[in-house]
């Protein structure tokens, strides 16, 4: 069994889920970032994973996950299928002594995140997760006006995100996304996940956690509406909701200060607002073409032994950990296999 990462001056990657995700957010990120390289490709349906190898100039594909894991070719493994298959790809990546990349949200819930902790843990190799905001221009110039107190000392947080009910949300179509077996519950997993890291990125762990969520238009079963309330790590009061069955579009998060407002958009890319009292200025911060390719290059780094990666297992399980909080009393509980006792959710309309 490997206990450590060996010596190398590049780490080659290989990928388990080479989905829609990986074809422009993610996987390019692995060939362009210096001193890695994408060698080895698998999904399921091979024709598939052949398919993607083909057109992203990798060497080798597999339809088994345990053969790519396996490679001796392959240093490193990105888990890129839904939440309730990543524990399975951690835990393969631990057996075989490599360091994984999971995407996100980490896990379904929080007892998984821990299990995938423990496994990498017990061989001596790194767990990272994909919430690659952390790493991006826009979001580290938000720390960085955060940081310098560019709005006062901070004094409130408001995050309010509402869109109408995504195409891609549709249980008869096989939505993972939608589905608890699969993702761990609604939107709120897959996209305020995003959100709730940021904020634990911006204002350290988030404290005093509660909330509510509702079925109110989903024809899903899990919840298409959340309000919350939290405190940061300095113990300021913010709030944060989610309406995914809106007829009008919102994504606005704003930190008030002593000195000042800093707003944005955590989806767009329109340019960063601060208002002050020398009036209102404008940052604009390019978009990266692959958005994740700045987090895979801290990981990178590190594994190389030169740098380190603001995203881990143990930031990311904050993040799981939160949203098990606040959706707790919508399934009764979430501490076993929730999803697999949908009869039970006190959440649902009936």
């Amino acid at each position: 069994m490997a206990t450590s990462f060996p010596v190398r001056d590049v780490i080659r990657w290989g990928i388990i889920g080479c989905g829609d995700v990986t074809e422009v957010k993610s996987g390019p990120g692995f060939q362009k970032a210096h001193g890695s390289q994408l060698v080895a490709v698998m999904r399921r349906n091979g024709a598939l994973a052949a398919d993607y190898a083909k057109r992203h100039g990798v060497p080798r594909w597999y339809d088994d996950a345990r053969a790519l894991v396996a490679d001796p070719e392959v240093d490193a493994i990105y888990v890129a299928t839904p939440p309730g298959a990543h524990v399975e790809g951690a835990l393969l990546a631990a057996a075989a002594g490599k360091p994984c990349y999971m995407e996100k949200p980490m896990a379904r819930h929080t007892a998984e995140c821990d299990a995938m902790i423990a496994a990498l843990a017990h061989v001596k190799q790194k767990l990272f997760v994909a919430y690659y905001r952390r790493a991006m221009p826009r979001f580290l110039k938000v720390r960085e006006l955060l940081d310098g107190g560019a709005i006062g000392r901070l004094t409130g947080v408001n995050y309010r995100m509402a869109t109408p009910t995504p195409a891609n949300a549709d249980p008869a179509k096989g939505a993972w996304r939608v589905s608890a077996e699969n993702s761990g519950g609604g939107l709120l997993l897959d996209v305020g996940s995003h959100t709730l890291d940021l904020l634990d990125f911006f204002c350290g762990p988030l404290e005093g956690v509660s909330g509510h969520a509702a079925q109110l238009e989903s024809i899903a079963e899990v919840e298409d509406a959340v309000a919350m309330t939290f405190r940061t790590a300095e113990g300021v009061p913010g709030a944060a909701a989610w309406n995914f069955s809106s007829l009008v579009k919102e994504d606005c998060l704003e930190f008030g200060g002593t000195a000042g407002r800093l707003s944005l958009s955590v989806f767009g890319t329109e340019p960063l607002r601060l208002e002050t009292v020398r009036g209102v200025e404008s940052f604009d911060v390019a978009t990266p073409p692959h958005v994740a390719q700045p987090l895979i290059q801290t990981i990178v780094d590190e594994l190389l032994g030169h740098g380190t990666c603001p995203s881990t297992g143990e930031s990311a399980r904050r993040t799981s950990a939160v949203i098990d909080r606040v959706l707790s009393d919508y399934y009764g509980g979430r501490g076993d296999k929730f999803w697999a006792r949908p009869a039970t959710w006190p959440g649902p309309r009936k």
